[in-house]
């Protein structure tokens, strides 16, 4: 009987639970064999410390359209995986241990940047690992579109649009906050569906003098609002050029809760304007995956299942020990 493990690493996303049913699904349809599934929780914290349950295929019956992961997840650094925990687990060989006590033949781990890092140690160390791409920012490397992304850029984009129908009510200049640490491609996405007047994103610093001469122009053409939208984290041309520690030290002598607030505080000194935050903050990670996605997920659960289907794989059989068996894709 082949043995797998699936786990979610990470921030979550709309569409881990679509995805891990959609392995299950292409697994059982496609493997003449029973296959027994391990679902470890809290991401990679299950895999250390051995926190897992027996799952069966009912188990991810329902959960399409579920938001969240069932299986719960957890950040694992990959900068601090060979640095002991406080309770002295060496990480990589407990992982190690884990796999091989359960006897898996494949591990499905559903992450991000860091936890496919830590997906591709595991490989080197000779375990067998499948990644799916997952992150809302979209900046997995040599991937076009990850998971999660057109789910979130949704959510963003209806802020955006509701944002307008009280900005012109009120004649306001609203500076709206969207997750997108180093990367800008959810505030970018959302910021063009939405119709934003500006976009600030990480790539590219910023200057004030611009975002002002955006709301004075507007202004002089008879616009009651404008709507600025800002990547959590936009630096402006000034913080591009310091030093790494100078900029550390910019961000700790920060009083504001984020960079939004300075924008704003600086666009209604310099303006006039009445200016407004907002920020939908986790709900751009929350509820159930957008149809959007649709497109993009189902494929990639097919695939993750298919590349085990589709191999020899290798797996225990405690009467036979270990033999191999073949599980063709119908």
């Amino acid at each position: 009987m082949p043995k797998i493990g699936l786990l979610t690493s990470g921030g979550d996303c709309q569409a881990l639970n679509a995805t891990m049913r959609g392995i299950v699904k292409t697994l059982m349809n496609s493997c003449s064999d029973p296959v027994e599934i391990f679902g470890f929780e809290d991401g990679y914290q299950g895999l250390i410390y051995g926190r897992y349950r027996t799952m069966e295929p009912m188990d991810f019956s329902g959960i399409l359209t579920r938001g969240g992961t069932i299986l719960g997840t957890s950040r694992t650094p990959f900068k601090l995986l060979d640095i002991p925990g406080q309770d002295g687990v060496q990480k990589v060989p407990a992982m190690k241990k884990t796999y091989n006590q359960l006897k898996l033949d494949c591990l499905f781990m559903l992450g991000g940047n860091g936890s496919t890092k830590t997906a591709n140690r595991l490989s080197k160390e000779g375990l067998n690992i499948i990644a799916l791409p997952k992150t809302i920012d979209n900046d997995t490397w040599g991937t076009d579109l990850t998971f999660g992304f057109t789910s979130a850029v949704e959510v963003a984009t209806r802020c955006i649009d509701d944002i307008h129908t009280t900005a012109s009510s009120h004649g306001r200049v609203f500076v709206i906050e969207i997750m997108g640490h180093k990367v800008g491609w959810i505030p970018l996405y959302a910021g063009i569906a939405g119709g934003a007047d500006a976009i600030l994103i990480p790539e590219i610093p910023y200057e004030m003098k611009n975002i002002v001469s955006t709301i004075e122009r507007r202004m002089s053409l008879g616009a009651r609002f404008t709507i600025i939208v800002v990547a959590e984290g936009a630096i402006s041309k000034q913080e591009a050029g310091m030093s790494r520690k100078e900029y550390r030290r910019r961000l700790q002598e920060r009083t504001s809760p984020s960079i939004v607030y300075d924008i704003a505080a600086e666009i209604e000194k310099t303006t006039g304007r009445e200016t407004r935050v907002a920020i939908p903050g986790h709900t751009q990670r929350g509820g159930g995956p957008r149809r959007s996605g649709s497109h993009l997920r189902d494929p990639v659960r097919r695939r993750g299942g298919e590349s085990l289907s589709q191999r020899q794989v290798r797996y225990h059989d405690s009467a036979a020990g270990w033999i191999y068996v073949s599980c063709i894709a119908r």
